[in-house]
């Protein structure tokens, strides 16, 4: 398996206290992995720190063999838009554009002109089950493909690696289970890796490896067979 993501002795404090010691992980093209740990473990920021979002105090972040925790942060914005995907609890869509101007946002703040990248945008709403819902607004959207919109949006831009964060935390449990597994198998088509933060067990299952995160630490590493 080609690695697509590495942080290597991955290390973060804020003030006193330690977020991350010395943590190395790996994830590879179409590889899911599932970040667990209680509150304050540490998860959120390692998923931050791999993202480009925060920047470690100590070890390296590498997407594909080239560093990148020490790009200046124009260049480092600019990966995050091209080559990352981001999945939120909450979607974080825009309220005020139709759900595929929502998917196509990241392409026009790219230059990609409106036209062109709304029809790019199209492509994704019938394998996401969304069809027909092109033009409905986030508030005419339930939980579920509202999540189904970000899914789309994070996957527009073809990234290498698809970061998410609780996706499913603002979900029944049904509709929990049908966006994970969705999640997970879209992404794997498009050969994206998928690195996701979860409190769920049930969710961590449906990807491919889990690692649990205690005390800035991991504490166990588990291999699944993905649902």
């Amino acid at each position: 398996m080609s690695i697509v993501l590495a942080g290597h002795g991955l290390v973060k404090k804020y003030g006193s206290a330690t977020a991350l010691s010395s943590v190395d992980v790996e994830v590879g093209e179409r590889d899911s992995l599932a970040i667990m740990g209680p509150s304050g473990s540490g998860k959120s920021t390692l998923l931050h720190i791999l993202a480009g979002i925060v920047r470690p105090d100590g070890g390296q972040v590498l997407l594909r063999g080239e560093r990148i925790d020490t790009l200046g942060e124009n260049r480092l914005s600019a990966l995050r838009r091209k080559r990352f995907g981001f999945v939120f609890q909450f979607g974080q869509l825009l309220p005020e554009l139709p759900a595929e101007e929502n998917v196509a946002l990241p392409l026009m703040l790219e230059g990609t002109p409106r036209g062109r990248a709304v029809e790019q945008a199209r492509r994704w709403f019938a394998p996401l089950g969304l069809d027909g819902l092109e033009k409905r607004r986030p508030g005419q959207l339930s939980g579920g493909q509202a999540q189904r919109v970000a899914i789309a949006r994070a996957l527009v831009v073809e990234p290498d690696v698809v970061f998410a964060d609780e996706p499913t935390g603002a979900l029944d449990q049904t509709t929990s289970t049908e966006v994970v597994r969705l999640l997970t198998s879209v992404t794997r088509d498009q050969g994206a890796a998928l690195v996701m933060v979860t409190h769920d067990a049930e969710v961590a299952a449906h990807c491919d490896r889990v690692l649990q995160v205690r005390d800035g630490r991991i504490s166990n590493h588990s291999q699944y067979t993905a649902a």
